[in-house]
């Protein structure tokens, strides 16, 4: 089954993306929750029409991104955290901890954007992060969690 996306879904692809998915996906959760609308040649013909007349908007924001992607490069973050016998950590950190830190830093960054290499971390050290600030821009960000002073 054929689907435009009406919103970014992780794993399945972009706004405006024409898709394929199985009809069970379709039918029972991506239509219902307004979150795709079938891929119909008239349909198809009026994203091709608004994706025409969005590309000179669409550049703008891309520009935009890639600014804030040259920002974000120059920061280092260090995240400090609890830390027990050896470099073990008391909990974990993960993606809402280094958007906690990036806004103290002053890049105001949705959580949803940032992927953590590995899943939640457990360890003091350095890690990569990729940070999504456009479907085109994609920064890996380096980032370092230590141990809390006491």
């Amino acid at each position: 089954m054929e689907l435009i996306l009406r919103e970014d879904i992780q794993d399945l692809g972009f706004k405006d993306d024409v898709v394929t998915v199985k009809n069970g996906y379709g039918r029972n959760y991506l239509i219902p929750k307004g979150l795709a609308a079938l891929a119909t040649p008239s349909a198809k013909k009026v994203l091709a029409e608004n994706l025409k007349q969005r590309a000179h908007k669409e550049k703008k924001v891309v520009d935009e991104a890639s600014k804030k992607a040259e920002a974000l490069k120059q920061l280092e973050i260090r995240i400090p955290a609890k830390v027990g016998a050896g470099d073990k950590l008391f909990g974990s950190v993960n993606n809402i901890d280094l958007a906690v830190a990036l806004s103290k830093a002053g890049h105001e960054i949705d959580r949803k954007f940032i992927t953590i290499k590995g899943g939640t971390i457990k360890r003091v050290g350095p890690y990569d992060a990729q940070i999504r600030l456009h479907r085109e821009v994609i920064v890996d960000f380096p980032f370092e969690v230590i141990a809390e002073a006491k």
